[in-house]
């Protein structure tokens, strides 16, 4: 049996959501000493999914929580990708894969390897449990069985259709056509061995991406050729649900890369099945915690990152890393003030993510429309500008800048007023962002908001 409470003197952190955030958070507080219930309402995981990359930001983290060899053991063994004109396959650019997303793999094979850390630390993944509500103020989550579990805080990791995000901000906000989605399929490579047209992108780990007006496809081949998948971004206005489960049309497939590259096409050509994900957007929310401060949300439940960001899930484990130092630093007791500087060391950060995924994508589908057939690119006009994401340490940060933020962060609990992440009374502030070069710039934010009144 659970116990309601917690079972020892440790603060409780309990987990809403398994996936990777949920399985970093639970990592981080183990890390920092707390105790750690993780409730997942999926009966069993599946190998879902397909590419997902791991950058040196995630990974550093990821080491200190005893993740480090399995990780890179999964993901892609080639030290560059190709960025390729989408008709002809002309390499315009070659940059080190560690640029763009770090090791990347597939995304059932590291959220395993975050399950077995996670038991292997001791901590148990209540399967098949989901939470039905809340209680923010003597944090507990009650189960759809009916029981009723206590905490210190309650971390909402439950993805894009928190139910917990619905709670901290006092809504459902539905999400909307980002006019974007991705066809994607990963299958074994024995399908493809009596294709000759793309012997040369099977036969060892390799990462292409071809780009086009309005389009763009990556192919990712691992462990030399067992296995291969492609993911198609093109404009699609359909308003359907957000979903990873929509089968896709393979015939419209085909018809989106007539005339491409056919090193590539040889291989969509074949592919006997796919996913339609349409990619929905979420604005930014001026909180990431409950009036209480007892309840705070992490990862796509508070900043869902684009594909071509390659950042997802290394910020979100950032984000762990940081809540977990913040609630450390605070003490027993100082909830509030531990998730109140979560939110704040983390929301720049975390958008500058989120818009380097889409400065990326407008660049890809926009860089050759206006060029005359044969003209030359410059390559760095195309790259991905990740790199500066990974010098950064998420505990290193944390420690550094506590004394500022939290001092900050008392002055608006003493009083009342807590200043959003974005907007606050007055004139708007500036977000420092990244332009397509990799060099800080400023950017308005969105339109003024009244302080929360806590």
């Amino acid at each position: 049996m659970l116990p309601e409470r917690p079972a020892s003197n440790k603060p409780r952190v309990i987990i809403v959501g398994a996936g990777l955030g949920g399985l970093a958070c639970a990592m981080a507080m183990h890390h920092q000493g707390f105790e750690v219930l993780i409730f997942e309402k999926i009966k069993k995981f599946l190998r879902l999914g397909d590419s997902l990359g791991l950058g040196e930001n995630a990974l550093k983290l990821l080491k200190r929580w005893g993740l480090y060899d399995e990780i890179v053991a999964i993901g892609n063994k080639n030290p560059n990708m190709n960025i390729r004109r989408w008709n002809d396959g002309k390499i315009l650019a070659v940059q080190p894969l560690m640029d763009m997303a770090g090791y990347i793999g597939h995304r059932g094979d590291y959220h395993t390897a975050f399950i077995n850390r996670v038991l292997a630390l001791g901590m148990e993944i209540n399967m098949g449990l989901e939470v039905e509500t809340f209680n923010e103020d003597d944090p507990s989550v009650t189960l759809v069985d009916g029981r009723i579990f206590y905490a210190d805080v309650i971390v909402g990791a439950d993805g894009i259709k928190s139910k917990t995000r619905e709670l901290v901000l006092g809504f459902s906000d539905a999400p909307k056509s980002s006019g974007y989605a991705c066809y994607r399929a990963y299958f074994k490579g024995e399908i493809l061995k009596d294709v000759p047209e793309c012997q040369p992108i099977l036969s060892h780990d390799c990462l292409n991406i071809w780009i086009g007006p309005d389009m763009h496809l990556v192919q990712n081949t691992l462990r030399d050729g067992e296995e291969f998948n492609w993911i198609l971004t093109h404009r699609d206005e359909t308003d359907i649900e957000e979903s990873w489960f929509q089968p896709g049309d393979m015939d419209d497939v085909r018809k989106l890369v007539k005339g491409w590259d056919p090193l590539v096409t040889s291989a969509v050509n074949v592919t006997p099945s796919c996913l339609d994900w349409k990619i929905c957007y979420r604005a930014p929310i001026p909180t990431w915690v409950s009036k209480s401060g007892k309840i705070v949300l992490l990862g796509d439940s508070c900043h869902p990152h684009l594909p071509t960001s390659a950042q997802g899930a290394s910020q979100a484990t950032e984000s762990s890393a940081v809540l977990a130092l913040c609630l450390k630093l605070a003490g027993p007791g100082n909830v509030p003030l531990a998730t109140r500087v979560y939110e704040k060391l983390r929301f720049d950060r975390v958008r500058q993510a989120q818009l380097s995924g889409e400065d990326v994508r407008n660049r890809w589908h926009n860089a050759l429309k206006d060029l005359d057939d044969g003209a030359d690119i410059d390559p760095d006009d195309i790259k991905i500008k990740n790199r500066w994401l990974y010098s950064y340490d998420a505990e290193e940060d944390t420690k550094a800048r506590w004394e500022e933020v939290s001092a900050v962060v008392k002055a608006e609990l003493e009083v009342g007023k807590i200043t959003p992440l974005f907007g606050e009374s007055g004139p708007p502030r500036k977000l420092l962002v990244r332009d397509a070069y990799g060099k800080i710039k400023t950017a308005p934010r969105a339109d003024a908001l009244p302080s929360l009144t806590i």
